[in-house]
Protein backbone atom coordinates (compact mmCIF):
# COMPACT_ATOMS: atom_id res chain seq x y z
CA UNK A 1 0.00 0.00 0.00
CA UNK A 2 2.53 2.50 0.36
CA UNK A 3 5.51 1.26 -1.47
CA UNK A 4 5.23 3.67 -4.36
CA UNK A 5 8.19 2.43 -5.55
CA UNK A 6 6.70 -1.51 -6.04
CA UNK A 7 10.13 -2.58 -5.44
CA UNK A 8 9.13 -4.71 -2.16
CA UNK A 9 10.78 -2.42 0.15
CA UNK A 10 9.83 0.44 2.16
CA UNK A 11 12.90 3.38 2.04
CA UNK A 12 12.66 6.98 3.97
CA UNK A 13 10.57 8.66 1.75
CA UNK A 14 7.80 6.03 1.77
CA UNK A 15 7.92 5.61 5.36
CA UNK A 16 7.72 9.73 5.66
CA UNK A 17 4.67 9.25 3.73
CA UNK A 18 3.15 6.27 5.81
CA UNK A 19 3.96 8.28 9.04
CA UNK A 20 2.02 11.23 7.80
CA UNK A 21 -1.04 9.53 6.66
CA UNK A 22 -1.45 7.69 10.04
CA UNK A 23 -0.96 10.81 11.67
CA UNK A 24 2.18 10.53 13.45
CA UNK A 25 4.83 12.20 11.10
CA UNK A 26 7.93 11.87 11.90
CA UNK A 27 11.16 14.30 11.54
CA UNK A 28 13.95 12.88 9.14
CA UNK A 29 16.40 11.81 11.95
CA UNK A 30 13.35 9.99 13.33
CA UNK A 31 12.50 8.45 10.32
CA UNK A 32 16.22 7.22 9.80
CA UNK A 33 16.16 5.75 13.26
CA UNK A 34 12.89 3.83 12.69
CA UNK A 35 14.46 2.09 9.45
CA UNK A 36 18.13 1.59 11.70
CA UNK A 37 16.17 0.13 14.59
CA UNK A 38 15.31 -2.87 12.58
CA UNK A 39 17.44 -3.02 9.51
CA UNK A 40 18.64 -6.27 10.14
CA UNK A 41 20.67 -5.93 6.57
CA UNK A 42 21.65 -2.83 6.67
CA UNK A 43 20.16 -1.13 3.22
CA UNK A 44 18.71 1.33 5.04
CA UNK A 45 15.29 0.23 3.78
CA UNK A 46 12.43 -2.04 5.11
CA UNK A 47 11.73 -5.22 3.85
CA UNK A 48 8.23 -7.44 4.45
CA UNK A 49 10.15 -9.53 7.24
CA UNK A 50 11.86 -6.15 8.89
CA UNK A 51 8.40 -4.45 8.90
CA UNK A 52 6.80 -7.36 10.60
CA UNK A 53 9.68 -7.34 13.26
CA UNK A 54 8.35 -4.11 14.14
CA UNK A 55 5.13 -5.55 15.36
CA UNK A 56 7.15 -8.70 17.12
CA UNK A 57 8.93 -5.95 19.17
CA UNK A 58 6.02 -3.87 19.80
CA UNK A 59 4.47 -7.48 21.46
CA UNK A 60 7.10 -8.32 23.13
CA UNK A 61 7.29 -4.56 25.10
CA UNK A 62 10.96 -3.76 23.15
CA UNK A 63 9.89 -0.87 21.59
CA UNK A 64 9.93 2.76 23.76
CA UNK A 65 6.93 4.15 23.77
CA UNK A 66 7.90 7.65 22.29
CA UNK A 67 9.12 6.56 19.57
CA UNK A 68 8.01 6.44 15.91
CA UNK A 69 7.93 2.55 15.41
CA UNK A 70 5.87 2.24 18.71
CA UNK A 71 3.68 5.16 17.16
CA UNK A 72 3.67 2.67 13.87
CA UNK A 73 2.58 -0.74 15.52
CA UNK A 74 -0.33 0.72 17.05
CA UNK A 75 -1.98 3.29 14.51
CA UNK A 76 -1.37 -0.05 12.13
CA UNK A 77 -2.92 -3.32 14.95
CA UNK A 78 -6.48 -4.42 13.66
CA UNK A 79 -9.20 -3.70 15.95
CA UNK A 80 -11.33 -6.62 15.14
CA UNK A 81 -14.36 -4.59 17.32
CA UNK A 82 -14.29 -1.75 14.55
CA UNK A 83 -12.88 -4.06 11.76
CA UNK A 84 -15.01 -6.97 12.16
CA UNK A 85 -13.53 -10.48 11.13
CA UNK A 86 -13.75 -10.32 8.29
CA UNK A 87 -11.61 -7.36 8.03
CA UNK A 88 -9.16 -8.44 9.99
CA UNK A 89 -8.97 -11.85 8.03
CA UNK A 90 -8.50 -10.12 5.17
CA UNK A 91 -5.48 -8.23 6.87
CA UNK A 92 -4.01 -11.50 7.61
CA UNK A 93 -4.75 -13.81 4.63
CA UNK A 94 -2.66 -10.69 2.97
CA UNK A 95 0.03 -10.87 5.00
CA UNK A 96 0.52 -14.49 4.91
CA UNK A 97 0.21 -14.21 0.83
CA UNK A 98 3.16 -12.08 0.73
CA UNK A 99 5.33 -14.57 2.50
CA UNK A 100 4.06 -16.82 0.07
CA UNK A 101 4.94 -14.89 -2.68
CA UNK A 102 8.68 -14.45 -0.60
CA UNK A 103 9.20 -17.64 -0.07
CA UNK A 104 8.43 -18.60 -3.48
CA UNK A 105 10.27 -16.31 -5.07
CA UNK A 106 12.98 -18.11 -3.12
CA UNK A 107 12.22 -21.68 -4.28
CA UNK A 108 12.50 -20.18 -7.46
CA UNK A 109 16.06 -18.80 -7.08
CA UNK A 110 17.41 -22.34 -5.27
CA UNK A 111 15.93 -24.12 -8.52
CA UNK A 112 17.69 -21.92 -10.83
CA UNK A 113 20.99 -22.31 -8.84
CA UNK A 114 20.57 -25.82 -9.19
CA UNK A 115 20.19 -25.74 -12.14
CA UNK A 116 23.44 -23.99 -13.16
CA UNK A 117 24.76 -26.27 -10.96
CA UNK A 118 23.96 -29.21 -12.54
CA UNK A 119 24.72 -27.80 -16.39
CA UNK A 120 28.10 -26.66 -14.84
CA UNK A 121 28.58 -30.51 -13.56
CA UNK A 122 27.32 -31.93 -17.35
CA UNK A 123 29.81 -29.31 -18.93
CA UNK A 124 32.88 -30.80 -16.63
CA UNK A 125 32.09 -34.08 -17.80
CA UNK A 126 31.64 -33.60 -21.07
CA UNK A 127 35.12 -32.12 -20.80
CA UNK A 128 36.75 -34.65 -19.12
CA UNK A 129 35.09 -37.27 -21.75
CA UNK A 130 36.39 -35.10 -24.86
CA UNK A 131 40.20 -35.30 -23.23
CA UNK A 132 40.00 -39.21 -22.34
CA UNK A 133 38.44 -39.58 -26.12
CA UNK A 134 41.51 -37.18 -27.53
CA UNK A 135 44.23 -38.75 -25.52
CA UNK A 136 43.40 -42.08 -27.23
CA UNK A 137 43.99 -40.61 -30.71
CA UNK A 138 47.09 -38.47 -29.55
CA UNK A 139 48.95 -41.41 -28.15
Amino acid sequence: RYDAGKDGFIDLMELKLMMEKLGAPQTHLGLKNMIKEVDEDLDSKLSFREFLLIFRKAAAGELQEDSGLHALARLSEIDVSTEGVKGAKNFFEAKVQAIHDASRFEEEIKAEQEEKKKQAEELKQRKAAFKELQSTFTQ
